[in-house]
């Protein structure tokens, strides 16, 4: 073991942190384009199709009873909870390590139509949620009726 692996572990922890961005690229970056400080670790797909709006999230770890949705005035609330720990010890019982990792994502997604979010409904599967939310439709006049005006 070296004096600079340590360092090196404490760089590889920072790039995990920054979005797993190579650390050889860092002075050739965008920084405009950066957002790595404020991403929320729900990486989402977001699809339009004719009769609704489809949200796909990754979520891997959590159980689906953490996981809290809420639609309202166009956007998706997205939130998840887990609390992990791990052990390491001698069997006397007197831990050498013991840690414990509590995390929280939040998400807010601007959905691109209206939808009714009364009918919005999910599945989570494999660390997969995905969000159906079926859109508003506006009366286009096909099954309207004529009045005569007299």
């Amino acid at each position: 073991m070296t004096p600079f692996d340590d360092m090196n572990r404490a760089f590889d922890r920072m790039s995990r942190n920054f979005g797993r961005m190579d650390l050889s690229d860092f002075g050739r970056m965008n920084w405009g384009d950066f957002d790595g400080m404020r991403r929320s670790g729900i990486d989402v797909d977001v699809a339009e199709y004719d009769d609704e709006v489809v949200v796909v999230a990754d979520l891997p770890g959590f159980d689906k009873e953490h996981i809290d949705l809420t639609v309202r005035d166009g956007v998706l609330s997205i939130g998840a909870e887990r609390t992990t720990a791990h052990d390491e010890g001698d069997e006397s019982g007197s831990y050498l390590r013991r840690e414990r990792r509590a995390e929280s994502l939040r998400r807010s997604i601007s959905l691109p139509a209206a939808v009714i979010e009364d009918d919005a409904s999910a599945t989570y599967s494999n660390g997969v949620l995905t969000v159906s939310l079926p859109k508003l439709t506006v009366d286009d006049g096909s099954d309207s009726h004529r009045i005569d005006v007299n």
